[in-house]
């Protein structure tokens, strides 16, 4: 297998096949695709939990260029999704570029060489040694342990990352967690053979996953408990089926599909204004909230309990018609103590409470602030990407790092949003890193290189916005960090993001030559 390549990248998501898709229309045909699992989709392949669903229109949570008139519902679910990426994959001749069961143990920038050097292994032999080693997605492996999978070494100019910023799980820290002896799992890796019926069921966590999968663990289960920690405000989910008659007409007019999408677009962009601008205009989505937990909800304490006390928008809004009637019913417990410990097969609330399962179910998210791990990206002077960003993550429009040349990420920092399709940004960056490729490929240049004012400069303007955000006004959600840092949202609207990502500014940017110097001479420099 050929181990060298112009362009590496990492995923089969949206970003990467998005980034793929453009690569090849523009005459690139020297690219790898690296995917560790054995299909395409991502995040949209990975989470194939009950009720996994997209909380943006079908309409608009797709590509510009290959719209779908066949979506099945307003919102898709994950099945559809992932088949829509396979088509996408399937029609601009990716395939070919995709190596499957390929996991990436790290890269590394060589600076003699001006390129990354790509550490992979297999993805199936890597999952069964972490399994016997106890080991979770995202922990450090152990470079000197021999029973490691063998690893082999791709070499390439530049390193493009589509792994998003919500792929590796995170797990509840518990004492005695990993002492449980019943079953367990994360969303991410939902067991399918597991039979609910019957059994006593916990489930840690209240995100966007586990309103999803709630409801359908609630219908076989014979007791479900629910950890909350903090309740997220809810909106009524406007779902509905597309009708045959108007997927006929997406398909004979596309024109009608794309001002459909249009109409979409402009609707959940107006909500900036209430994120970013003035943050009282959220009251009547509040309103409508608290209607929505009266409306579904007839115990009066239950109600009290799944009402938030922070802002209207602080934390991520969910939307569902079917999460509150799940919970008001006599078999289902929401559990507001905290979980101390897991002992044997129970587990013990800080009251001191015990309460047998027989099953957990973790509900608990991804690691955001940690998009890419520890042991991951190494850049000049072997800079571990996590040391770069130890006040937390940041890049240059989302997308560079100082002191890492010729390394994009897509759906990278500050580059999340909490109103509107990604897809919608991960397009304005695939533009972005086009251009950027472009202008390395006709200029003769070997690396590119974000200047560390335009970095610094960059990433301050970002947050001076953010502080008059309704996500700075207290509320604990995995959008900050520790130090109070917001490192996934941007803070206004998509179109002001693609303006400024549509073209690659080089003079922002060192910009080395590939030209052959005499010893001691100075490298051409842009910029």
């Amino acid at each position: 297998m050929k181990q060298t390549a112009k362009i590496a990248i990492i995923g089969t998501g949206f970003s990467g096949l998005g980034m793929a898709i453009k690569l090849k229309e523009a005459g690139f045909d020297d690219f790898v695709i690296l995917e560790q699992s054995d299909n395409v989709g991502g995040t949209w392949h990975d989470n194939h939990y009950p009720g996994c669903a997209c909380d943006v229109q079908s309409a608009l949570y797709s590509f510009s260029f290959e719209q779908n008139p066949n979506w099945t519902r307003m919102f898709a679910p994950q099945p559809e999704i992932q088949a829509y990426l396979r088509h996408c994959a399937e029609k601009y001749g990716l395939m070919e570029h995709i190596r499957f069961n390929t996991h990436v143990a790290g890269a590394r920038w060589d600076e003699a060489n001006s390129g990354w050097v790509v550490e992979t292994c297999n993805s199936a032999k890597l999952w069964d040694y972490m399994e016997k080693k106890g080991l979770k997605p995202g922990d450090e492996l152990d470079r000197s342990d021999k029973a490691l999978p063998p690893i082999r070494k791709l070499r390439s100019e530049i390193l493009v990352s589509g792994m998003g910023g919500l792929s590796t799980p995170a797990y509840p820290e518990i004492k005695g967690i990993d002492t449980f002896t019943g079953a367990s799992f994360h969303s991410q890796n939902w067991d399918h053979d597991y039979d609910f019926r019957g059994k006593r069921v916990a489930v840690i966590g209240t995100g966007a996953s586990a309103i999803q999968f709630v409801p359908e663990i609630a219908k076989e289960a014979a007791h479900l408990d629910l950890y909350q920690r903090t309740p997220p405000w809810i909106m009524p989910k406007p779902d509905r089926e597309i009708r045959p008659l108007e997927r006929a007409m997406f398909r004979r007019f596309p024109q009608t599909l794309n001002a459909f999408r249009q109409s979409i677009y402009w609707m959940l962009e107006a909500r900036v204004l209430g994120f970013v601008g003035n943050p009282r205009i959220l009251k009547v989505g509040e309103l409508q909230a608290r209607r929505h937990i009266r409306n579904q909800i007839k115990d009066k304490e239950l109600r009290k309990k799944v009402t938030p006390d922070f802002h209207f928008g602080c934390k991520r809004v969910l939307i569902s018609n079917n999460y509150y009637p799940a919970l008001d019913q006599e078999h289902v417990d929401v559990l507001t103590e905290g979980v101390r410990e897991v002992k044997g097969n129970t587990i013990i609330d800080n009251n001191g409470t015990e309460r047998p399962v027989d099953c957990i179910v973790y509900g608990t998210g991804f690691k955001a602030q940690e998009p890419i791990p520890r042991g991951m990206i190494f850049g000049r002077g072997g800079q571990d990407l996590l040391d770069a960003w130890r006040e937390g993550a940041e890049a240059y429009k989302g997308t560079t790092v100082a002191g890492f040349p010729n390394f994009f990420m897509l759906m990278g920092p500050n580059t999340g949003l909490g109103h509107s399709s990604m897809v919608y940004m991960i397009e304005s960056q695939v533009q972005y890193v086009l251009d950027a490729i472009k202008k390395m490929d006709h200029r003769g240049w070997k690396s590119v290189e974000v200047k560390e004012d335009a970095y610094s400069q960059y990433n301050a303007s970002i947050h001076a916005k953010l502080g008059d955000s309704v996500w700075q006004t207290g509320c604990k959600s995995w959008y900050v960090n520790e130090n109070g840092k917001n490192t996934t949202l941007w803070p206004g609207f998509t179109w002001q993001f693609r303006q400024q990502t549509r073209r690659f500014d080089a003079e922002q940017y060192v910009c080395e030559s590939a030209e052959v110097m005499e010893p001691g001479a100075e490298p051409a420099l842009a910029g």
